[in-house]
């Protein structure tokens, strides 16, 4: 397999699209007002109920900044938002690189545009199993699946991506944009593609021992067979 060797990229990326799809909407009503004040021509790509809290917090606004991302791709978020953000469309936009003209001829004839943030929390799975007498169905339930995969994406092009996983983050973003006229530094899109990794291991190391206290016995109890 041939891999891809990056030798140009842009210290600074100014925020065109972004993504929000988060469990913990706190702090949305600051942070995205502030997103769309900096950057007037910001547009908002989102999901189920991110979606419809941005559209409260937006207001009129929401008619000409904000996308369902099912309006995007042009597939509908199956029953219970089983896949809402597993799409090509989706992956081009996080993945592409800007002095890449394949990667630019994919956004073009796909009608796909570039990500520049991702601001996602994942669903939550502690919380969920730190309930008593919690089914391994109910833990399963809770196995985000599309979060964990746009944050990776996000992380992994830093040289381009800001990956947010933190609200608590939402604050130095806003100074940093407002400090460097609507762009984000490479340093910070490194540090937070590290905390991001971060993020998604402690997720994933919390699934794995979740599972392996549960004997198969726990399993058949949850099902009918």
């Amino acid at each position: 397999m041939s891999i891809n060797v990056v030798e140009k990229i842009d210290a600074f990326v100014t925020v065109k699209h972004a993504l929000v799809s988060v469990s913990d909407k706190g702090g949305l009503d600051t942070f995205v007002p502030q997103l769309l004040e900096i950057n007037p021509g910001l547009k908002f790509f989102s999901t189920g109920g991110t979606y419809n809290r941005l559209k409260e917090i937006l207001g009129d606004r929401a008619e000409t900044c904000l996308t369902q991302v099912s309006a995007y791709t042009g597939q509908p978020e199956t029953q219970g938002g089983l896949v809402k953000t597993l799409d090509f469309k989706i992956y081009l936009g996080l993945l592409t690189e800007t002095y890449n003209d394949a990667h630019q001829a994919d956004l073009k004839r796909t009608g796909s545009v570039p990500i520049d943030m991702v601001v996602v929390n994942l669903y939550p799975f502690k919380e969920t199993i730190s309930q008593p007498d919690v089914t391994v169905e109910q833990a399963r339930g809770n196995i985000d699946i599309g979060g964990p995969c746009m944050i990776r994406a996000a992380a992994k092009n830093f040289i381009r991506v800001a990956p947010v996983v933190d609200p608590a983050d939402y604050g130095r973003i806003v100074s940093e944009l407002r400090a460097h006229d609507g762009r984000l530094p490479l340093d910070l899109r490194f540090r937070l593609a590290g905390k991001a990794f971060a993020h998604t291991a402690v997720y994933d190391r919390a699934i794995a021992d979740f599972l392996a206290d549960r004997s198969i016995e726990d399993v058949r109890g949850c099902y009918r067979k």
